[in-house]
């Protein structure tokens, strides 16, 4: 029997069906459990993510260091010109962009509610890291 199962990541935001909409068409995902204070989506593949109502929670300022990190998401992408202009048509906006021929082959954004997420590409060549 196992004692932990699969959890999901939780945002905290000020407009949970706002964000929520967001990465729903990011990950072409469906909204599975609305709540007062909450909205859960589920993707295709399995992933699931939750929107909490938080008035008061404060943006993260990554990559400035007052308030930097709150959480981090990886998304594996096929194509990063395509992915980067999905963000920015839903609202999204780049923090970095690193060229998409270096080995790391990696970009960074911020969600409409200023969580930061990094799009890499699937397969990348980059080198392992410990």
């Amino acid at each position: 029997m196992t004692l932990v199962t699969a959890g999901v990541v939780v945002l905290d935001c000020a407009e949970p069906e706002k964000l929520a909409a967001f990465y729903m068409e990011l990950l072409e995902a469906e909204e599975t459990v609305t709540t007062v204070n909450r909205i859960e989506i589920r993707a295709a593949e399995g992933t699931r993510m939750e929107f909490r109502l938080d008035a008061n929670m404060t943006p993260p300022s990554w990559p400035r260091a007052e308030a930097s990190f709150q959480v981090h998401l990886d998304f594996r992408v096929s194509d990063l010109d395509e992915a980067e202009r999905r963000v920015v048509g839903l609202g999204g906006r780049a923090l970095e962009t690193n060229d998409a021929g270096t080995p790391y082959e990696e970009r960074g954004y911020a969600d409409p509610a200023g969580h930061s997420f990094t799009l890499r590409r699937d397969g990348s060549t980059a080198p392992e890291q410990l």
